[in-house]
């Protein structure tokens, strides 16, 4: 028989043993569990024919789906994991956001070095590995120190979480390859088009 947490999620399972309940005096917190594959609505009127002709005096009043007393152990920490996910998920897109224009703006002044690079006979194929090399491991570098941080800071979520672990290697591969991706688009763009273009005007433009 596994584990019950009787009173809340946050405690630990103790010992427990199991009386008789004619053993007991205290009838106010009994509750009778029926495990069933019926659906509820067909099943509770046969539970209370069971029970009326068991004894008549038995209190049969409230039946509660273990689906809906779920629900209602874990509905506040729910609702907190979900307005924190909302918010983490604002914070990545403007971290994206904001992301991508410091770096393609970077990217884009230094328009006159392509110009001269490719006029002294750089390739395509060497512009844009430059380019990403620059802009790429100044994000790696971010992506890194962001992840170790975000281990560290994980420790406050465990309260809310139940079942599985605060480091998830998805979430934290996931952000960490978007964020990534982003960067390379923003390197890639603003290169790509200054490479495209005649490296003389570029020069005669700057």
């Amino acid at each position: 028989m596994a584990n019950v947490r009787h009173s809340s999620l946050e405690e630990a399972a103790g010992n427990e043993m199991y009386l008789d309940c004619r053993q007991s005096s205290d009838w106010s917190t009994l509750e009778m569990v029926v495990r069933s594959g019926r659906t509820p609505g067909s099943l509770v009127p046969d539970v209370r024919a069971a029970l009326a002709q068991y004894d008549p005096t038995l209190p049969n009043g409230a039946f509660h789906t273990l689906d809906s007393l779920i629900d209602g152990a874990v509905g506040p920490r729910r609702f907190i994991t979900r307005l924190l996910g909302f918010f983490s998920a604002l914070a990545l897109t403007l971290a994206a956001i904001g992301l991508y224009g410091v770096i393609a703006f970077s990217v884009s002044q230094r328009t006159q070095e392509i110009g001269i690079r490719m006029a002294v006979g750089a390739q395509r194929g060497d512009i844009l590995r430059l380019i990403l090399q620059g802009g790429l491991k100044l994000v790696v570098i971010g992506i890194v120190a962001g992840l170790v941080g975000s281990l560290v800071l994980t420790g406050v979520l465990r309260s809310l979480l139940f079942g599985i672990t605060s480091h998830d290697p998805l979430v934290f591969a996931g952000n960490a390859a978007l964020l990534f991706a982003v960067a390379g688009i923003a390197c890639l763009i603003p290169a790509f088009r200054a490479t495209r273009s005649d490296p003389m005007v570029v020069l005669r433009a700057e």
